[in-house]
């Protein structure tokens, strides 16, 4: 499947996008110092729909990213890390990518409606939320402590 311009506006603009329920961060699989969840996003229309979130306390980088089950990531945010554009330009450790048929989700701009910090990942994802147009019923637990390791 493929997603043009016209589909991808629908899609992000529609207000009946909803997550329902809690969302608890969970180890990350590959065991890095990450926490992350997965959560399916619910619309009238009927979108496949899902976000993951990736916290990294220790790198200080976060990442909310809207994927669509068909294509993949069409819109995000990270935090932490500086994006080379493909028209070779650079933006912000805080940037949003939002999916084109040109360069999908390769292109990254400097969001102005994310004013929380990287330390702040529960108040970035209402602002992320509110931009995306998702309607969130439930709460964002805030990340666990970062785990010290000990020497052996």
């Amino acid at each position: 499947m493929t997603l043009g311009a016209t589909e991808f506006e629908a899609l992000i603009t529609d207000t009946s996008k909803r997550i329902d329920g809690d969302i608890a961060w969970s180890e990350d699989q590959d065991h890095s110092p990450a926490v992350e969840f997965r959560i399916e996003v619910a619309s009238a229309t009927g979108w496949p729909l899902f976000v993951n979130g990736s916290w990294n306390r220790l790198a200080g980088k976060l990442t909310y990213a809207m994927i669509l089950q068909t294509v993949g990531r069409i819109y995000a945010l990270d935090m932490g890390a500086d994006h080379h554009n493909p028209s070779c330009t650079y933006t912000g450790e805080v940037h949003k990518h939002r999916w084109t048929e040109l360069f999908r989700d390769k292109d990254a701009y400097v969001p102005e409606d994310i004013t929380a910090p990287v330390a702040e990942p529960v108040e970035v994802w209402r602002q992320f939320c509110r931009e995306a147009a998702i309607v969130h019923t439930g709460t964002l637990s805030p990340p666990p402590p970062a785990q010290e390791e000990f020497p052996v």
